[in-house]
């Protein structure tokens, strides 16, 4: 598995005239970014990390944040920057503090991993903030431009963006992650998560108390048919290995009627403390019992040690690189075991059959 997982630093695209943004507008599809195969994801993340910024203005909406960038060849990316050092714990509610740049970086390997390549592809960057930055911005972003020091720092536009909390760079040089910015020929459409939490103290979602949630979520579109569930189930476990407990929205593609895949957008909220394993995200899985056969297969593969050693060797090519400190890659390794417990107590209760869902598409879930 490792061999195929190894990207090359630098790699070009050399035997193809077209543009790294050609080729992986190419590759997307209605259940997946990338495909399996992908010989230039080297070369693609590399462009990415290294191609000239064209222009630079405020992120899109959100409450996070993040500046969006165009890339020489019009390439639209968002960049995260760096607002803590590795080692550095996140305290509190499973969705606190601010979004984690490196957490985006390991959470596309992870799904590399996993075999989902349901997530938008993203690479470390190191960026010049006054030379790449300040000489392309737009007037909202370059009014958002401070000094802390000797440090350049900007605090962007968002909810949360506070002139009194910038991100700051060392000297001018900013660490952070860059995100392709998926074909505008597949637009998103946005979705409440079922299993998503009301982020109000002492109010619970209907699925932190009734068991049988899930038999209900199963009658309502687009969960009854299709693949969109077991999608959800997917994402459980990618979220609670990362420590995710902020997915209270998803995407998929646009006018799908259920079948395109949930990407895997926005995982930045991970990777915060590696002591709290968050049990609360399997939530999906322990109600309704069920999973791929595909997803229980890679799982089954990766134990022992191999997914932590897997994405070692997936992220030592980026430019950020180590990405994860070692006691988050314990933490993978621990929570993998955790997800293998509850699916396998699942099987005892039920039997195989029922838990365990061949990947074509299910007609019904009821």
């Amino acid at each position: 598995m490792e061999g195929g997982l190894r990207l090359q630093r630098g790699a070009r695209l050399d035997h193809t005239l077209q543009s790294p943004w050609e080729v992986a507008a190419q590759w997307v599809g209605p259940r997946e970014v990338y495909p399996d195969e992908t010989p230039e994801l080297g070369a693609v993340l590399a462009a990415m990390a290294t191609s000239r910024i064209e222009r630079a203005d405020v992120g899109y909406k959100g409450t996070q944040l993040k500046a969006l960038l165009v890339l020489e060849g019009g390439q639209k990316v968002v960049f995260k920057p760096k607002r803590y050092p590795r080692d550095y714990v996140v305290e509190g509610e499973p969705y606190a503090g601010y979004d984690r740049h490196n957490a985006e970086v390991a959470a596309f390997h992870l799904d590399r991993i996993l075999g989902f390549r349901r997530a938008p592809l993203v690479v470390g960057r190191f960026v010049n903030l006054r030379m790449e930055i300040k000489a392309v911005a737009s007037e909202q972003l370059l009014s958002t431009f401070l000094m802390q020091g000797n440090n350049s720092c900007f605090y962007g536009k968002c909810y949360y963006c506070r002139e009194s909390e910038p991100a700051c760079a060392e000297g001018d040089v900013m660490e952070g992650s860059v995100t392709l910015w998926l074909p505008d020929v597949w637009p998103l459409q946005k979705h409440r998560h079922p299993w998503g939490r009301t982020y109000r103290e002492g109010k619970l979602a209907r699925w932190e108390y009734d068991e049988s949630y899930c038999d209900a979520v199963k009658k309502m579109a687009p969960y009854d048919s299709g693949p969109r569930l077991l999608d959800i189930i997917d994402t459980a476990i990618f979220d609670y290995l990362i420590g995710n407990a902020d997915r209270h929205h998803y995407e998929s593609f646009q006018d799908d009627g259920g079948a395109s895949m949930l990407i895997l957008l926005d995982n930045a909220k991970s990777f915060g403390n590696p002591a709290l394993d968050e049990r609360s995200i399997l939530a999906p899985v322990y109600q309704c019992c069920m999973v791929r056969v595909s997803t229980w297969n890679r799982l089954n593969l990766l134990r022992g040690g191999v997914l932590s050693s897997a994405l070692r060797t997936a992220t030592a090519h980026d430019p950020i690189y180590p990405t994860l400190t070692e006691a988050h890659l314990v933490a993978l390794d621990r929570r993998l075991e955790g997800v293998l417990t509850i699916v396998r107590q699942c099987v005892e209760t039920l039997g195989a059959d029922s838990v365990l869902v061949e990947d074509r598409l299910r007609l019904s879930h009821s």
